[in-house]
């Protein structure tokens, strides 16, 4: 195999799919002044980019055959398998020595497979799934948990500091993976928590504002309580992170649990809910929604003020 050695300004970078995440991460890298070819379903979404000075891609096969380090952001497990191993995928022109960069979230133990497969061609295969949603992807401020080798990891982390500040090397394929369903776990809990302490003001008939207040002061403080609590309390739910996505997320960790015969019946719970969601039709608003399933679950109404 190639040796990975440090990337060189002279790589040529790839990304494929630029939805609400991947468009930003992508016009950072480029912003970083790498090569950028990109690739995605719809053609506008790809302008924005070109605009930049990114060249548009046919198919992820082309990016392959451009770039040395290839990105990847879709939404699931089967998209990931498609964009790299179906018809014109990366694999029919990935190259010895190149890396492929999922910052998808996914499954581990598929993203593991993938690893693999990828390997026996000569290439190396990251997977750097992302938190901080839409807004830290176009801050550049995105936290990375990242699985792969040292080497792969080494090569691809100036590329990484272009999209994120909090960059971590987990352990070996899969790890970056399980990082992001630990922080769905943690986020989803304190997600529901932080909503059952905004409804329980409201109905007392004590101000949610200043009790948000309050809270930020003392140990209840946190990035959930500060940006989702507000979103709450506004009934403002224009997506950061669709409720879909999450509920696909805490899928995926309770895949992962069901493959390990572990337990995680507060993740499950909370899941339960984002079906319910879901299932309402409101899985494109942001997932602080949850507020509305359980203010109208108690009987207060879904447009509480």
């Amino acid at each position: 195999m190639k040796n990975l050695g440090k990337l060189a300004m002279s790589d040529k970078v790839g990304f494929i799919g630029l939805g609400i995440m991947g468009r930003p991460m992508a016009l950072n890298l480029k912003r970083a002044d790498h090569a950028l070819f990109v690739h995605a379903r719809r053609k506008e979404s790809m302008d924005p980019l070109v605009a930049a000075g990114a060249i548009a891609c046919a198919t992820g096969a082309e990016v392959a055959r451009q770039a040395d380090v290839i990105f990847t952001m879709v939404a699931d497990t089967p998209d990931v398998e498609k964009v790299i191993f179906g018809p014109d995928g990366i694999i029919e022109g990935v190259r010895a020595g190149s890396v492929v960069v999922d910052m998808s979230t996914i499954s581990p133990s598929a993203t593991r497979t993938m690893a693999e497969r990828l390997r026996e061609r000569g290439a190396e295969m990251l997977d750097a799934p992302v938190s901080g949603g839409e807004a830290g992807a176009v801050q550049g401020v995105l936290s990375i948990m990242v699985g792969g080798t040292d080497a792969a990891y080494s090569r691809v982390l100036p590329l990484f500091e272009a999209m994120g500040r909090n960059i971590v090397l987990v352990g070996g394929n899969g790890a970056g993976q399980v990082c992001k369903c630990c922080n769905q776990i943690a986020i989803s809990q304190t997600m529901a928590g932080v909503g059952e302490a905004i409804l329980l003001a409201k109905a007392s008939g004590v101000d949610p504002v200043k009790v948000r207040e309050a809270l930020l002061g003392g140990s209840a403080k946190s990035k959930i309580l500060e940006i989702h609590g507000q979103r709450m309390i506004d009934n403002d739910y224009n997506p950061g992170f669709k409720a879909g996505l999450h509920q696909k997320d805490l899928r995926v960790v309770l895949e992962t649990a069901y493959e390990l015969g572990i337990a995680l019946p507060g993740t499950a719970l909370v899941s339960q809910h984002l079906n319910a969601l879901v299932g309402r039709g409101l899985g494109d608003l942001d997932s602080a929604a949850l507020f509305r399933l359980l203010a109208d679950s108690s009987g207060l109404g879904m447009d509480m003020s």
